[in-house]
């Protein structure tokens, strides 16, 4: 037993006598399917508040590069974006910090 659905059978303008018309494409002129077309992109418009860290605003601002870009463009902003942040964090680990403050003395520092 075959799942495949059968064709229905049309008769033929020979065999009855009356023309048919055929499928649209077969049509003269016929403008020929052009296939799937891609939507165009659309931004998303997602709000980006500032952080008051120019690198990382400067990152955020980046993001909306992609609002204009297919999908598979996505990827290179992305990944700026994402080495961006990696930056401005190893930065962060970086610089100095304040002075630890002094450890208090304890009574048995001073042994004679």
């Amino acid at each position: 037993m075959s799942d495949a659905v059968p064709e229905p059978v049309v008769p033929s303008a020979a065999e009855d006598g009356e023309a048919r018309p055929g499928p649209p494409e077969a049509e003269a002129g016929a403008p020929e399917d052009p296939g799937y077309e891609p939507a165009a992109p659309t931004p998303l418009d997602v709000p980006r508040t500032p952080t008051g860290d120019a690198g990382v605003d400067a990152g955020l601002a980046r993001l909306a590069d992609a609002d204009h870009l297919a999908t598979d463009g996505h990827v290179e902003v992305y990944e700026d974006v994402h080495r961006g942040l990696r930056d401005a964090l190893t930065a962060l680990d970086a610089r100095p910090g304040p002075p630890a403050p002094p450890s208090p003395s304890s009574p048995y520092d001073h042994r004679s």
